[in-house]
């Protein structure tokens, strides 16, 4: 395909799979649940946090974690006594365990009384995002922490990806209107969105001839970006549910 054949083809693609009917099966119908944003923000990052897995494992982690904070997520982060984090004992999603998750629940209480909240603090600098993310990850660390909770946010300055903390930015930003994202985030640009790569959108881009590296890095995320932003420069991130269809239901 040339680059005009391959645009028409991803814009098709892209429309398909972002509908009401992919929030079905995907981490983001938890989010969904909410109406108030600082619910949908912390709905939403815990979510992307522990999106890797089967969707039907990670659903029911992120149902359970929503029960354990009473359906109430932000009202709960910021109201919870170390008492209540006894509640969390015996989490485990994969390798993310109660300990982690603790953790996250202070953190995201000093980020929401101390940093003015989750969207702030991804706004904040005039650098590019994948630095704020970087960024974002030492302030998500400044209290104390087991050591091994912070492989949990990956940091894109260090070869990451950094496909969960991009999927969360992209279900906050991008428009509501077809149903799927939030668009709760007005201050942040669609245009600097970077797709969350993963084995299915990093395949089909290969066999499309619009990613040339083999690792799926920090990278080969940049090489994307670059060839997404010339097909359009202000939603790039769009053709992340074409890139992501074609390979987890197409099979292409």
């Amino acid at each position: 395909m040339n680059t005009e054949q391959l645009q028409s083809f991803l814009d098709f693609k892209a429309q398909q799979y972002e509908s009401i009917e992919f929030i079905t099966h995907d981490p983001i119908q938890i989010p969904h649940q909410f109406s108030k944003k600082e619910d949908i923000e912390i709905a939403a990052f815990l979510s992307a946090i522990i999106a890797w897995g089967t969707r039907v494992s990670i659903l029911k982690s992120a149902k359970r974690i929503m029960n354990m904070m009473e359906e109430s997520p932000y009202e709960y982060i910021l109201n919870h006594q170390e008492k209540d984090l006894k509640n969390f004992n015996g989490f485990v999603h994969r390798t993310f365990k109660d300990q982690d998750l603790i953790y996250f629940i202070k953190s995201l209480k000093n980020i929401y009384v101390n940093h003015g909240g989750l969207e702030k603090l991804f706004s904040t600098g005039k650098i590019n995002l994948q630095e704020r993310i970087h960024m974002f990850k030492k302030t998500f660390f400044e209290l104390e922490h087991p050591a091994r909770t912070k492989k949990h946010i990956s940091d894109p300055l260090k070869g990451s990806a950094a496909k969960r903390i991009n999927m969360f930015l992209r279900w906050m930003v991008r428009s509501s209107e077809r149903g799927v994202d939030f668009g709760i985030w007005k201050n942040i640009s669609p245009s600097t969105l970077s797709i969350p790569l993963d084995v299915h959108s990093g395949n089909v881009a290969r066999k499309l001839g619009i990613l040339v590296r083999k690792q799926n890095d920090a990278k080969a995320l940049k090489e994307l970006d670059i060839k997404l932003r010339k097909l359009n420069s202000y939603d790039p991130v769009k053709y992340d549910f074409a890139l992501f269809g074609l390979g987890a239901f197409e099979k292409f």
